[in-house]
């Protein structure tokens, strides 16, 4: 019988597959990603994926059957197991395999499932995981094959690798883990012994229902147990994880939170140390800050757009060494593979903090005071959503203002930034704003807000909104 299979038209997003299990995913769609994948890979000469899953209760069904998309179209699905994405992209680079496959639903809540993909050790992204759909509607694959499976359990090695990248010399911090229930908790809970100092880790245990709080590191709230640990242990610092710890979230010994790009920073003197004048790639939502101290310590700033697919494209295009998104995605091509991997972001951050001069908390408090916005989404049409950014954009053109529109419009004033761009996976707008003074955010802020006006988008609600940073 011929194969043919039509997804929901929610599922195929810009950087991955994702939906809601039961809903808009099933079991029938992880064997058409398998049936179409691996019809891709077969197609390239390939012959080798990667599989694994994370901890959510529908992982392992969804798994299964993207297996067996993989066997019948005569690839070889290398099952890795459950546990972190990262340790999937690992096995796939340093085994050597044609593709990789992650079934995760990330941080998103537990009804949800998804797919990450990587082709020949690159990320599957865009017009790629559009093609999965179109192949599967026509049912363009190669003839039905007997293909194999084997499992392969690349943990030790995983860990191994990571603990030989520790650089914090002789000093033992005390660090508190929080793995948010998600599929960190087994490879963290081997990590950490393998570390100096003294560890504690929250919330290992990998249950699919988030019982203690959702895993998004990003979330304040959700730093509220991390925060109690790292105060009551008087811990060096804290670290968090997403439910897939691709993403990474810290906070310091004062118990304030490092954001996205603070840690970036830190990261980034520490590498422009050994790679002088390399260039640091952060997505638009970043802090101008950011982007000010990269080129202060000698580097070279490259703004680039939101995504972890594109970020990790454009580093592996341009040779850059490291860089990273503000929602907690660190990539390092230095010393490591150049994915997104919170755990091994985890181990370099532990190293970072042993050889500064003081505690953690002074990374944050020598910075330059801004006030900013967090990230707002508010809801827009999928219709409608870019061409009220086109028409933004034209406007600012026709009014001679400073920005740049890699990925929506950042516009650059004498009172800071502020950001408008169309999500790529939601149909929401996102707006973000900066500026050294309150009175400077506020125009900033009126400023969005009159041109989503213009275009008929009612404002983001900015109240509660100003934070330093």
């Amino acid at each position: 019988m011929a194969f043919t299979h039509k997804f929901d038209p929610t599922l195929l997003r810009e950087y991955d597959i994702r939906g809601i299990v039961g809903r808009t995913l099933h079991a029938a769609d992880a064997f058409a990603i398998g049936r179409v994948f691996g019809s891709i890979v077969v197609r390239s000469g390939g012959h080798t994926v990667a599989v694994g899953y994370d901890g959510r209760l529908s992982s392992p069904e969804l798994e299964a059957a993207l297996v067996a998309g993989l066997i019948a179209s005569g690839a070889e699905a290398i099952r890795v197991g459950r546990g972190p994405t990262p340790m999937l992209y690992f096995a796939s680079v340093v085994h050597n395999t044609d593709g990789a496959v992650m079934v995760t639903g990330s941080h998103n809540p537990p009804d949800y499932n998804g797919f990450k993909i990587m082709f020949h050790s690159k990320p599957f992204f865009g017009e790629r995981i559009a093609e999965i759909g179109a192949l599967a509607a026509a049912g363009d694959v190669v003839a039905e094959a007997v293909g194999s499976e084997r499992r392969l359990d690349v943990s030790d090695a995983y860990i191994a690798r990571m603990v030989e990248d520790y650089d914090g010399g002789d000093r033992k911090l005390t660090v508190v883990w929080d793995s948010g229930n998600g599929a960190a908790g087994e490879i963290l809970t081997r990590l950490v012994k393998q570390l100096p100092g003294k560890h504690t880790v929250l919330f290992a245990e990998i249950d699919g229902r988030f019982p203690n709080h959702h895993p998004d590191p990003t979330i304040p709230k959700n730093l509220t147990a991390l925060i109690a640990e790292v105060e009551r242990r008087g811990a060096d610092l804290g670290i968090a994880f997403d439910g897939d710890a691709d993403r990474i979230g810290a906070v310091d010994e004062t118990g304030e939170i490092l954001f996205g790009d603070q840690l970036m920073l830190l990261f980034a003197r520490d590498i422009l140390k050994s790679h002088p004048g390399a260039t640091i790639v952060a997505d638009v939502k970043t802090s101008q800050v950011l982007f000010d101290e990269i080129a202060r310590a000698g580097g070279v700033p490259l703004m680039w757009k939101t995504g972890h697919s594109l970020i990790k494209a454009k580093m592996a295009e341009i040779g850059s060494p490291f860089g990273g998104e503000m929602s907690g995605h660190i990539f390092f091509a230095d010393h490591w593979y150049g994915f997104d991997d919170a755990l091994y972001a985890g181990v370099r951050l532990l190293g970072a903090t042993a050889r500064l001069a003081g505690p953690l908390s002074s990374v944050r408090a020598g910075l330059p005071d801004v006030l900013n916005t967090p990230e707002l989404r508010f809801n827009c049409d999928e219709t409608r959503k870019f061409q009220v950014i086109a028409e933004v954009a034209a406007r600012l053109r026709d009014g001679g203002a400073t920005f740049t529109d890699i990925d929506g419009v950042r516009v650059q004033t004498a009172d800071g930034w502020w950001l408008l761009r169309a999500s790529n996976t939601q149909a929401v707008l996102v707006a973000r704003a900066e500026s050294p003074t309150p009175e400077g955010l506020e125009r900033l802020k009126a400023a969005l807000a009159s041109q989503l006006a213009r275009s008929g988008v009612d404002a983001p609600d900015f109240s509660g909104t100003d934070a330093g940073h």
